[in-house]
């Protein structure tokens, strides 16, 4: 009997990267790692997997990559940090060709079992109108007003992946992520994450001696997030899981911004003047995940404390900077922020 094939797509990304070591680790079956970046762009690339380089977007691209698989993880997408999605709303949005082509590939070939990597971005943007927000529910995604352009289409996908299960009888799962940030990540070229972006700030600040820092909005908009480690056992837990609704994926740690920029300096053992962009994207001005139902489900939910997973975290930025710029001052900013950044693009949700 064949070796049962898992396959990873968006493996090139952060999350994906991850996701791919950890099956190899598990040794449970093949792993068929799928991006559409060269191999050189890759976050991480792991010799124990069939690396594949496709524009998934395409439907034979899709066809080939499902031949022979018995799970699918769908991490791909067209994405980056709120300053990528706010100005690219069409392009995010072009991921459903990703997603369609993908559950139509699934079913043709048999699939037993499909997971999709969705976003708190589906969440109603009227529930998260203050910094000082109720932690969401999986039920608050209706009525529905999610993050435009990227959370539309987010939310379109995960109505396909029930209805494919409904009336084709592919078994699908499905997490709303919640700002996963670690290690091997994306951590400059403007489709960062806030706490790689204040790492890789304070690092900046750090080195060149210039104790500033701008941070976007006022600092008091609020946010929990994920450890890549939390991420990728959650990931795991749901994909075998008996449940078939969303379910929240993310720390209900809440912070705000100007709280996440105080433990990076306590990390970094520097104290920074502040300034501040108002005119910024920044999103929604309050933002945690509601873990009750994900406990029930699989009496587990995301652990690992910000501070911990922050230290890890900026030591890992910090010799990249140095490795990358010689322990010089790289780009104070690396791109106008919304430029349209390809190099080392995340292709997975965050």
């Amino acid at each position: 009997m064949a070796e049962p094939v898992v396959v990873v797509t968006g493996a090139g990304g952060f999350i994906g990267g991850h996701l791919v070591a950890d099956l190899l680790r598990s040794g449970e079956a093949r792993v068929r790692a799928v991006d559409r970046k060269r191999l050189d762009e890759w976050h991480q690339v792991h010799a124990g997997a069939e690396n594949v380089v496709a524009d998934l977007s395409r439907r034979e691209a899709c066809e080939s990559a499902c031949r022979g698989a018995s799970e699918v993880y769908q991490l791909a997408a067209d994405m980056g940090g709120m300053g990528f999605i706010e100005t690219h709303k069409a392009e995010c949005m072009l991921s459903v060709l990703i997603n369609t082509h993908m559950l139509l590939a699934a079913r043709d070939h048999g699939v037993r079992r499909f997971f999709y990597a969705s976003s708190a971005c589906v969440y109603n943007a009227e529930r998260q109108s203050d910094p000082s927000v109720t932690a969401l529910r999986e039920e608050d995604a209706y009525p529905a007003l999610p993050e435009d352009g990227y959370g539309w289409e987010k939310l379109f996908s995960e109505r396909m992946c029930r209805h494919f299960r409904e009336d084709f009888g592919l078994e699908t799962r499905v997490a709303r992520y919640h700002n996963v940030y670690g290690p091997l990540g994306t951590w400059e070229g403007g489709r960062e994450k806030a706490p790689a972006a204040i790492c890789r700030k304070v690092v900046e600040a750090l080195l060149s001696g210039d104790h500033s820092i701008e941070i976007w909005g006022d600092g008091q908009q609020t946010r929990s997030f994920m450890y890549i480690d939390d991420c990728i056992e959650g990931t795991r837990r749901i994909m075998a899981g008996r449940g078939s609704e969303p379910l929240n994926l993310g720390s209900s740690e809440l912070v705000s911004i100007d709280e996440l920029v105080g433990l990076v300096e306590r990390i970094a053992g520097i104290r920074l003047t502040r300034y501040y962009d108002p005119d910024a994207p920044i999103g929604v001005q309050g933002r945690n995940s509601d873990n009750t139902r994900i406990r029930e489900a699989l009496g587990w939910e995301p652990a690992i404390p910000l501070r911990d997973g922050l230290e890890k975290t900026y030591k890992w930025i910090h010799d990249e900077y140095v490795e990358r710029y010689g322990g010089g001052l790289g780009p104070r900013v690396a791109a106008p922020r919304g430029a349209h950044v390809r190099r080392r693009e995340t292709a997975e949700c965050p």
